[in-house]
């Protein structure tokens, strides 16, 4: 795509300007070229974005000052606005509310272990799919980001913790939206993190979490990087899987396991499973035994995650008993699975909790206008 139709995008510019962080490293060159600049300064403007870390074009200082005065005048690199941030108590988890260019709202969150810093990104404003224990599908949908703005949130962190003396380890497509949604530009920020010029991430530190959209696992399933699949399941069954999501009447369990099985077979990679407990509603021991019979024979790993509940939702996180119950009850049947460590229930961490609670777009708009 010509780098000039990017202004065009929605979502893709900030003040009608070109937004950097959108295009693709030929992209650049493009745009470097048609400037009457060497190609090598795609390189430099590549090194200066995603390893040094830089948030303006003044800090770029290898490159001629005509050329970072062009760039000031006529692109963006830094648009995400932080309107709010909450940490834990220890500091291990970080949320950050953040305004895009046109006053929608999006979050990321950090989760600080001992040997990986992760992100957990957002791909889209709101969610279409309206899952009803999820405060982000409660919401309703807005639009899909643009790569730059999924790019962005990881940059934003990077940022913070090298100031820490750390540095982003690992991403998890599991925030707002649904990535298999807005594949395209999803799929481009996973090349660029992951791209050698650009931040240099493994592939297989990055992992997509889906509700089970087929035809996006089937595409998955065919490219050349080896990112992780994590399927949001919480059902065993077909009529219980369509009460906890609508996604479920598109894709019966039959259909999306053999897409999974597919996946398996054409990667050599295993699949994750996410189950989320909830009290009364999956969390039972006949549960278990019809999740251990659907999994049987595939390549996988259940991970069991306690509700973090929403105000709007009725339902609450299984007991700590219960889900003991299940996790022994899936191991007893040659299932793997761990139970997924809670974090950041204090501070609203769950998808879409922290923006539910934001209510005066004026005040986004203030901020991106500021």
């Amino acid at each position: 795509m010509n780098p000039q139709k990017r202004r065009a995008q929605k979502g893709g510019s900030s003040n009608g300007k070109l937004a950097l962080l959108d295009l693709t490293y030929p992209e650049i060159q493009q745009l470097l070229l048609a400037l009457g600049e060497p190609g090598y300064r795609a390189d430099q403007i590549y090194e200066w974005i995603y390893s040094s870390l830089v948030s303006d074009f003044a800090g770029m200082r290898n490159l001629p000052q005509h050329l970072r005065d062009h760039l000031e005048e006529t692109a963006a690199l830094c648009r995400l606005i932080p309107l709010q941030e909450t940490r834990s108590p220890r500091g291990l988890t970080r949320k950050v509310l953040f305004a895009l260019s046109d006053a929608e709202t999006i979050e990321s969150v950090l989760m600080l272990y001992d040997k990986r810093n992760t992100v957990c990104l957002s791909t889209q404003v709101g969610c279409p799919l309206g899952c009803p224990f999820c405060a982000t599908g409660q919401s309703g949908f807005t639009r899909n980001l643009t790569a730059g703005e999924i790019i962005e949130q990881v940059l934003y962190f990077a940022r913070e913790l090298r100031q820490e003396g750390g540095r982003v380890t690992n991403v998890v497509f599991m925030g707002m939206g649904e990535p298999l949604l807005n594949y395209d530009a999803t799929w481009q920020a996973i090349e660029t993190l992951t791209d050698p010029r650009g931040y240099n991430m493994g592939a297989r530190r990055i992992t997509i979490s889906t509700v089970g959209i087929v035809p996006g696992i089937q595409r998955l399933s065919r490219e050349n990087l080896q990112v992780g699949l994590a399927v949001s399941l919480h059902a065993p069954d077909d009529n219980l899987r369509r009460t906890l999501g609508p996604t479920a009447r598109r894709s019966p369990l039959k259909e999306l396991l053999a897409v999974c099985r597919t996946y398996v077979r054409r990667t050599g990679r295993r699949v994750t499973f996410e189950y989320a407990l909830i009290q009364g509603i999956n969390d039972s021991p006949r549960h278990a035994v019809q999740l251990a019979r659907l999994l049987e024979g595939l390549l996988c790993h259940v991970n069991l995650i306690p509700l973090n509940p929403t105000p709007e939702s009725p339902w609450q996180a299984s007991s700590k008993e219960r889900v003991r119950r299940f996790h022994g009850e899936l191991g007893r049947l040659g299932i793997s699975s761990t139970v997924r460590l809670g974090r950041g229930m204090e501070i609203e961490a769950g998808c879409g909790q922290l923006r539910s609670r934001w209510h005066s777009a004026e005040e986004a708009k203030d901020c991106v206008l500021a």
